[in-house]
């Protein structure tokens, strides 16, 4: 007998590295759903066999999204809503206008009824206050049937070269999910992600420089082609006169006192450790530089530390490619929720 594909819509899909984890376990995603439209381009791009949807998730109803997929059940849903209302504590939670995103979530659990829902945010949403907002969650979809488990998951336990923390829920209609996922015996640090990868841009599409040096990067690389999205920034003499200074894994501390002030973050001028997973990498700002070369990491290296295979290739202007990079979950750590959540489904 066949393996039975379970069926995935993704809300707040962004450039879709949920459902790329889920599509290596084994899913069929059958539409992911956004208000970005560049993040949409690079998922569609990349996510052949699902469709898009550019809509807004406080809005949208379960209707609409229904004539898009046709007879097809839904079996789990996933996505990331963003909580800018979830700093507020007590009661008034559940009616910040701000909310109206995470409620469109659970309208769309409510409506389809799935076997299960994945949910994923930043950690601290299960301590806001004193754990009134991870209650509130929680009680939203227990209202809806569902058994709900959460926990904060560290990326670089899963294969990714990068300690990125996240919050997340699990839904299940029948049992419980058990958050005691595999994790790797050893963590893939920055240089075993990146260091197969040049110093100078390459035009997209180019060759490798060199050979694979570590099992990462050969799983990096499977299915690719070629190089794309490495394009290296330029910066300015005095940036690159600053970085210099600052050591493998050092940062602005690592400054004589003339320069350590001249960016007014406490993450300015931090240098990547070659011998760690990387810091959690954002969307863009310019603070983070590579291990070794002066300058920051490329739209590929951000991917690489994301843990997107090369194959994966992002669209749209390179600001808006650090962006999508950034505000992805990654995909290795997707793949293990997905693949112990198929355990129990």
């Amino acid at each position: 007998m066949s393996e039975q594909k379970y069926n995935v819509l993704d809300l707040f899909c962004g450039c879709g590295g949920l459902s790329l984890g889920f599509e290596e376990a084994g899913y069929n995603v059958l539409l992911g759903i956004d208000i970005w439209e560049d993040a949409l381009k690079t998922y569609a791009y990349n996510h052949k066999h699902s469709k898009t949807l550019c809509a807004d998730m406080s809005t949208l109803r379960g209707e609409d999204v229904e004539e898009i997929i046709g007879d097809n059940n839904v079996d789990v849903i996933i996505g990331g809503p963003p909580c800018q209302g979830f700093s507020i504590a007590g009661k008034r939670i559940v009616n910040d206008d701000r909310n109206k995103l995470y409620k469109g979530f659970v309208r769309m659990v409510e409506y389809f009824k799935p076997k299960a829902f994945v949910m994923e945010n930043v950690p601290n949403i299960l301590s806001i206050g004193d754990g009134a907002v991870r209650e509130t969650i929680i009680n939203d979809f227990k209202s809806l049937g569902y058994t709900v488990e959460t926990k904060v998951l560290t990326a670089s336990d899963y294969g990714v070269p990068q300690n990125r923390r996240r919050a997340v829920f699990v839904g299940l209609t029948k049992g419980n999910f058990d958050f005691d996922i595999p994790m790797v015996a050893e963590k893939v640090t920055t240089k075993e992600a990146l260091s197969d990868l040049p110093e100078q841009s390459i035009e997209d599409g180019g060759k490798y420089f060199v050979e694979s040096t570590s099992g990462y990067q050969k799983l990096m690389r499977i299915n690719s082609i070629g190089v794309y999205n490495h394009e290296v920034t330029q910066h300015n003499e005095q940036t690159v006169r600053i970085i210099s200074m600052v050591p493998d894994g050092g940062n602005y501390k690592d400054l004589p006192k003339e320069f350590q002030e001249t960016r007014k973050v406490h993450i300015a001028w931090t240098r990547l450790n070659s011998k760690r997973p990387s810091i959690t990498i954002d969307t863009g700002h310019r603070h983070h530089f590579h291990y070794k070369w002066n300058r920051v990491p490329t739209v590929r290296e951000s991917a690489r530390i994301q843990s997107f295979p090369d194959d994966f290739i992002f669209l749209c202007s390179k600001t808006s490619q650090y962006k999508q990079v950034g505000n992805a979950v990654p995909p290795l750590m997707a793949k293990a929720i997905a693949e112990q959540l198929k355990k129990q489904l």
